[in-house]
């Protein structure tokens, strides 16, 4: 059975593992995706029209650049029949040529098809994206690997986080949702 949740990990599972095919489990096949992206370090096209040129974006030409990728969506799951869920994110992950660490969030606004559950529209919201010497990168994959992954409590995920200045604005970010 096809519910919001499933649809969500199969999108993070697609994206994470450089696995496109598994956007038919997460995305209808003329799925929109609008992306707004606040910063500067990272750039995305605002508007996606179709499941294919959404895997292409957000999997194919995403898998060619990053790799060591954790993505979690922050908070509680939605409900099976949810037809449309926010949440917030955070993503780690390396740079493939340079061996620089990112971590980012932002959020997620998810609208899902009433039949199938798979998602119809999904607006990215990228807030905030730092880029961190490779020599920070095991320290940021030793902390990611350790969190429940892709569902995540924002007191989880600061909670082990590494003391590294440029994380500041991320942290504050996922501090804000804190309870």
């Amino acid at each position: 059975m096809n519910t919001a949740q499933r649809s969500i990990q199969q999108y993070i599972n697609a994206k994470d593992g450089n696995r496109p095919h598994l956007l038919d489990r997460a995305f209808t096949p003329d799925a929109v995706l609008d992306m707004n992206v606040r910063t500067g370090t990272i750039s995305f096209p605002g508007h996606v029209e179709g499941r294919a040129a959404i895997g292409d974006v957000l999997v194919r030409r995403f898998g060619q650049t990053f790799e060591n990728v954790y993505t979690f969506c922050l908070g509680t799951t939605p409900a099976a029949d949810a037809n449309a869920f926010q949440c917030k994110w955070l993503v780690a992950m390396s740079d493939k040529s340079s061996g620089e660490a990112r971590v980012g969030c932002g959020g997620y606004d998810w609208r899902f098809n009433p039949q199938s559950r798979l998602a119809e529209h999904l607006t990215i919201t990228i807030e905030h994206m730092k880029t961190l010497p490779a020599t920070d990168l095991p320290a940021i994959m030793a902390w990611v690997s350790g969190l429940d992954y892709p569902w995540c409590s924002p007191e989880a995920a600061i909670n082990e986080v590494p003391d590294l200045g440029e994380l500041h604005e991320v942290i504050q970010y996922v501090t804000s949702m804190a309870v």
